[in-house]
């Protein structure tokens, strides 16, 4: 918090009640942020006011940036990439184990779609996501590549984020690391076989 109240010239005090819900943000305050996230204004302006008439706004994709945000938390020492992607490694070995249960399968089944509703957004994460549930309802796929995609979906349907989403917009980021871990994971279970 120091270091972010450092960079954006706010008070580390302003900050926490921002992130945990207790402030909203003013309109300077996230112009600071997106300078110091070298994201544009308008995309937090769009994501803290979604239904305010005055924004024509189209749905974008949430991981636009992705590579951007992460660049540019990881020079400024307010992001451990490496620490991250070890607890995201971490929880989705448990939501493995949880989507090879029936509760794990009804969960995603009745969770998936409204999640993606939730979120409103499109591109090519999102259409990696519904490829991935796709993938999970069918029955050609082997139990292990099931529990991986599973996995993954759960990872992204549960609130149990190593960074919360409601972040914006850094918060889907290990929702974005969970996916690649999956993939990769499947081209290996895909060379073995």
């Amino acid at each position: 918090m120091r270091q972010l109240g450092t960079l954006t010239n706010i008070d580390p005090a302003t900050i926490s009640r921002i992130i945990n819900g207790k402030q909203q943000p003013k309109q300077n305050h996230l112009q600071k942020f997106a300078k110091c996230l070298q994201v544009p204004p308008q995309l937090l302006l769009d994501e803290m006011y979604p239904d305010s008439p005055h924004i024509n706004k189209e749905k974008t994709d949430m991981y636009t940036s992705l590579d951007t945000i992460q660049q540019t938390l990881q020079s400024s020492n307010l992001f451990d990439f490496e620490y991250t992607t070890t607890r995201v490694k971490q929880e989705l070995e448990n939501y493995e184990r949880y989507a090879q249960t029936t509760e794990g399968e009804k969960r995603i089944h009745e969770s998936f779609k409204s999640k993606l509703e939730q979120i409103d957004s499109a591109g090519p994460f999102i259409e990696q996501l519904t490829s991935m549930y796709q993938q999970f309802c069918t029955e050609t796929i082997s139990n292990e590549e099931r529990a991986i995609i599973g996995g993954a979906l759960l990872y992204f349907i549960l609130s149990t984020d190593i960074i919360p989403d409601y972040l914006f917009p850094i918060g889907y980021l290990d929702d974005a690391i969970a996916v690649e871990l999956a993939k990769e994971k499947l081209i290996e279970v895909k060379r073995r076989t």
